[in-house]
């Protein structure tokens, strides 16, 4: 019996900058995906402590979002077999203490578990990360950035995760003593398939293409030859926020709480106003966030569109929080076989 774990994450900062090659600040946490496997055969069947009908589908699936792949959540193992193509399948069964579509990357974390179940190799998380990319991209016809993907894989414990998404490097960056990072869950589910994530990323495409630079290495002052102002916003969000980025991880660094947060809140304006993608549920939550004692920023975590808001916090914030559906979160390390 093979026994896989990968984690969820939050990302604190940096949100609709990974697929045009930017920074984003994700941590690892402590809720995650696992999936035991008893290997043999040539098809995966998997069964889920919360879906009473299995997942079966044979190895040489072709189309991982297929209607035929029920129940919906199996097309993302699908998508990772379609792309992995183990030799070997095997039967086994899912379980997660994720909350689904809460923007914390549960589908991530199932094609990251799923994969180390199936045989991808620990000791190159890059290439694990790339082939559960393409997983979900097939699986739910989003062209979804590698940040989910590759924070499960590569989380560190005690760390967020800085990540340069030119490069992919990747560097840890200490979750101050004293931080609470606090995840609120809105109440709004969310699908990036039905949301409206294939738009904006088309946007930047196209912000960026009149711009004549990559937004990676643009600055303000580059965005004055994007004549349509819609494109225009977009693209004083991804610049702005690879900033905020770069500011956020040196306040970790040196401890500054009370920086960090305000960056948070400042990245929230931003999603709000010139990306477009938080909700009034979201935008009152945050506020009502913000508003509580010990509690230094908040902002929408994911994609948007509904999903969850993070909130940075002091010590001791999270037991006194008069919010529903509140979890203090804690940055854990990646994904790992627990058994072979």
């Amino acid at each position: 019996m093979i026994v896989a774990y990968a984690p969820g994450r939050v990302n604190l900062i940096g949100d609709h900058t990974d697929y045009s090659g930017g920074l984003v600040c994700p941590m690892a946490i402590q809720l995650g995906t696992t999936v035991e496997l008893e290997p043999g055969g040539d098809s995966v069947e998997l069964e889920s402590a919360d879906d009473p009908t299995p997942a079966h589908f044979s190895l040489d699936i072709a189309d991982a979002a297929a209607a035929a792949v029920r129940p919906s959540w199996a097309r993302y193992v699908a998508g990772v077999v379609a792309v992995l193509r183990p030799p070997t399948g095997g039967r086994g069964r899912v379980s997660t203490t994720l909350p689904i579509g809460a923007g914390l990357s549960s589908s991530a974390a199932l094609e990251v578990a799923a994969a180390l179940a199936l045989g991808a190799a620990t000791s190159d998380p890059l290439r694990v990360a790339q082939t559960c990319q393409r997983a979900e991209q097939l699986a739910s016809g989003v062209p979804c950035g590698i940040m989910d993907q590759l924070t499960s894989v590569a989380g560190v414990d005690g760390h967020a995760l800085l990540i340069d998404c030119s490069t992919l490097d990747r560097v840890p960056i200490p979750m101050p003593p004293g931080a609470e990072v606090i995840v609120v869950h809105s109440g709004q589910s969310r699908a990036l398939a039905g949301s409206a994530y294939a738009e904006r990323r088309g946007q930047v495409e196209a912000a960026e293409a009149a711009a004549g630079v990559p937004l990676r290495r643009a600055g303000p002052a580059d965005l004055g030859g994007i004549a349509d102002p819609t494109l225009r916003r977009r693209a004083h969000h991804v610049v702005s926020e690879n900033a905020r980025v770069r500011a956020f991880a040196d306040s970790l660094r040196t401890g500054d709480l009370t920086t960090a947060g305000a960056l948070m809140t400042e990245s929230q304006a931003s999603l709000r106003d010139d990306f477009e993608v938080s909700t009034a549920v979201l935008d009152a939550l945050v506020a009502r966030l913000n508003a509580q004692p010990g509690v230094l920023g908040a902002r929408l975590t994911g994609a948007g569109f509904g999903g969850c808001v993070v909130a940075l916090a002091e010590s001791g914030t999270a037991a006194g929080l008069t919010v529903d559906r509140a979890t203090l979160v804690r940055p854990s390390g990646g994904a790992r076989v627990l058994t072979q």
